[in-house]
């Protein structure tokens, strides 16, 4: 088929979605048009056609996709439109996280050519699967990118539907009971205020976390300049061991093509 335009969705706290969403993107010689759902939801529907390819990017929040994207992805709205689906997780499991995101797009007109599962950097625990996704992991992508593109030649509306893991009922959506805090070192500078996605942080007092609204998603974090946020305490430095011991074993991208 011919790829008129592309349309990369995602959300990505800690940038590592954005990133391999972006390589396989980089596949794709076409006009692209991004959409960040970390600076924002969707507040109208996103209509593509026949001629165009949608490829969304999740992290995996205890095996589900963020309940706070899934709004965005209820707005999309495709005419038999070809969509690659990738899910990133932290070396633990991916669970129902693919087979959501294809429940979601395929009633809305999305035909699900490719999906697949890649590890990176765990957002709560960084010892696990540290510095990933690694070369090899972006020459996974490169790979699955390349797939991807080669399916889409011979695209057919009428070809076999792509079968990924998961199960339904999906697995109950749980925000995970450790959240991240600053510490005494807290500027106040508010970049995290402005960055969090659930509005956890107060703009006029940025050192304190709202623990009912926060997602644990690891934004503040990542956009402190200070270093000043993170999760500690000792529930999280015993939690940390026991995750450690049990998912520290390294686990390689699962491909659907």
């Amino acid at each position: 088929m011919r790829i008129e335009a592309v349309h990369q969705l995602y959300f990505s706290a800690t940038g590592t979605t954005k990133t391999i969403v972006n390589e396989v993107g980089r596949c794709f010689s076409k006009k692209t048009s991004v959409h960040e759902l970390l600076r924002g939801s969707l507040e109208q529907d996103l209509i593509l056609g026949a001629d165009d390819l949608l490829i969304v990017g999740m992290p995996v929040f205890v095996g589900r996709v963020p309940a706070l994207a899934v709004p965005s992805l209820e707005k999309l709205r495709g005419d038999n439109t070809p969509a690659i689906l990738v899910a990133v997780y932290g070396n633990r499991d991916y669970e129902d996280a693919l087979l959501e995101m294809k429940n979601l797009l395929e009633p809305r007109g999305f035909i699900v050519v490719a999906a697949a599962a890649f590890v990176a950097q765990h957002s709560i625990f960084p010892r696990i699967a540290a510095g990933r996704p690694d070369a090899a992991d972006m020459e996974a992508v490169r790979q699955f990118a390349a797939g991807c593109a080669r399916k889409l030649e011979g695209f057919s509306a009428d070809g076999p539907a792509v079968v990924v893991k998961g199960n339904f009922p999906y697995r109950e959506y749980a925000v995970p009971p450790l959240k991240p805090g600053a510490d005494e070192s807290c500027t106040r500078c508010g970049a995290c205020a402005a960055t969090c996605p659930a509005g956890a942080i107060p703009e006029d007092a940025p050192q304190e976390t709202d623990t009912e609204r926060c997602i644990a998603c690891g934004a503040c974090i990542v956009v402190c300049p200070a270093r000043s946020r993170a999760f500690r305490g000792r529930q999280y430095e015993e939690t940390a061991a026991v995750f450690f011991r049990n998912n520290s074993a390294r686990k390689e991208p699962e491909i659907f093509i």
